[in-house]
């Protein structure tokens, strides 16, 4: 009894072995060959549970989505020969596993083949293009070129190219100092120039302002002087018409003056009753 029991289990392992053996499946996001003794056999397998041959034949998985692959950056050369940096990647996808893998076999096999085409198409478009087309006015014109021409070299080799897009165009490090030196020159002799001009406005200002202030000191000096001149004749004038009227209050007047200034503060002075200076105390 145990040694039929032992058989059936050894058995039963068996046939285990055997159907995981012989049976495979292919998921939704894949597509397969079959190999058997390193040679594809049959066509492309497609999602689904199959069967094979068990040990002489076995499954290979290809990725049935869509890829990307990121290039290295490389130098290209436009038409004005100009040198730049392109950093590019690429949209792609296998249509035809069987084809694939008899050519390139694996992704990274895939992926060189794919850097070699792309880089070489690169070169081709943007040396029949200026660096401002490049950049700017036929950048759109360029890639779609290099797709369509990519995907036809490509498509022998089961593979198929959605898109391929410049992520960045740079100046080569070297183009890139000279760039910038010429730029820091440029700026600093505007800033010369635009420096010497301000000084030369500024100076112009400031001697305008120093004339014009010359000017107007010399006209009011001279409006001032008029002005004393005609006070002072004013004065004169005024003076003389009052003495002419009464000479005698006149003199009158000034000694008062005199007296007030000089007897002020509790001062002394000693005088000769006969002194001219006191001829208003004097009797008449």
């Amino acid at each position: 009894m145990e040694r039929r029991t032992i058989t059936v289990l050894i058995a039963l392992a068996a046939l285990l072995v055997m159907g995981s053996q012989c049976m495979y499946s292919v998921h939704q996001t894949q597509k397969a060959i079959v190999l058997q003794l390193g040679e594809p056999v049959g066509g492309v397998v497609l999602p689904g549970l199959h069967f094979k041959l068990p040990f002489i034949q076995n499954v290979v998985y290809f990725d049935a989505r869509i890829l990307d692959y990121d290039a290295r950056s490389a130098e290209a050369l436009t038409s004005d020969k100009k040198a730049i940096v392109l950093d590019n990647y690429a949209r792609w996808r296998i249509t035809d596993p069987l084809t694939f893998y008899r050519t390139v076999r694996t992704i990274p096999g895939a992926q060189a083949r794919l850097d070699d085409t792309v880089y070489s198409q690169l070169r081709v478009f943007v040396g029949r293009n200026t660096l401002t087309e490049v950049v700017s006015s036929k950048r759109a014109e360029i890639m779609g070129a290099v797709t369509a021409r990519t995907s036809e070299l490509l498509r022998e080799y089961g593979m198929e190219i959605i898109d391929v897009r410049i992520k960045r165009t740079d100046l080569p490090t070297e183009n890139q100092r000279a760039i910038f030196g010429r730029m820091r020159a440029e700026r600093e002799r505007q800033a010369k120039q635009y420096r010497s001009e301000g000084q030369e406005e500024s100076t112009k200002i400031r001697s305008t302002a120093d004339r014009e202030r010359t000017v107007l000191m010399a006209e009011a000096t001279r409006k001032s002087e008029i002005l004393r001149g005609e006070g002072d004749a004013d004065a004169a004038r005024i003076f003389s018409e009052a003495l002419s009227q009464s000479p005698e209050f006149y003199d009158f007047q000034r000694s008062l003056d005199a007296y007030r200034k000089v007897f002020r503060d509790n001062t002394r002075i000693i005088l000769t009753p006969s002194d001219p200076f006191l001829k208003q105390f004097q009797g008449r």
